[in-house]
């Protein structure tokens, strides 16, 4: 199922449902967007797990997309950008079901040829935690100037959701265990279609649009 959430949540629900302990200098105000004492907007789709969780009883299977919002400027970075979170909750999921959904994923949209891997990396909402690399689409995995010579690009993040945030969705984390990815669909844009610069998207100019079908 598609799930939504609302843009404006408190900070209960954006960081510590999510796991980001109090100290995490993505609460700080120069990074988040705060409409008052109580709101902000929210700075992730993760808010949406906890949702689903709370107002469903497992077997769970939803994405999650929406508007986010951050203070970060530049040419990979806006202020609102967008984001898909996907997440299954059941019995006995594995690392092998997330890399099986992420794979699958990335040769839906880069193509079948393009090959994958994970690499470890750390979030505080999952553990373990990983980011999935996509093979380089211009070099074929030799090494050059848009993947920096390693052959890859990352493009995503994700791993096994982390027992203390089934706990605050509600879930049994003894019974159950649960995947969870999270996705910059304005990043992928970028990477398939070679668009330098994420404020195009946002620029509502008819000419970049008609490039593509």
């Amino acid at each position: 199922k598609i799930e939504y959430g609302p843009e404006a949540v408190d900070e209960f629900a954006n960081f510590d449902a999510v796991n980001i302990p109090q100290d995490h200098p993505a609460r700080d105000m120069q990074d988040t967007f705060f409409i008052n004492e109580k709101l902000l907007l929210r700075t992730q789709t993760s808010p949406g797990q906890i949702r689903v969780m709370e107002n469903r009883k497992p077997p769970i299977k939803v994405l999650v997309p929406g508007r986010v919002f951050r203070s970060d400027d530049d040419a990979t970075h806006s202020a609102m950008f967008h984001q898909m979170e996907g997440l299954v909750v059941d019995k006995g999921l594995t690392v092998c079901d997330l890399y099986g959904v992420l794979d699958k994923l990335a040769k839906e949209l880069f193509g079948e040829s393009r090959k994958t891997r994970l690499r470890p990396n750390f979030f505080p909402f999952t553990e373990p935690s990983v980011e999935l690399d996509v093979s380089c689409a211009m070099c074929g995995g030799e090494g050059c100037k848009l993947c920096k010579g390693t052959g890859w690009i990352e493009v995503l993040g994700g791993g096994m959701v982390h027992p203390k945030v089934l706990k605050n969705g509600g879930v049994d984390p003894e019974i159950y265990s649960g995947i969870a990815f999270g996705v910059g669909m304005d990043r992928i844009a970028m990477l398939k279609y070679g668009i330098p610069n994420i404020k195009l998207l946002f620029e509502n100019d008819a000419r970049l649009l008609e490039q593509f079908k």
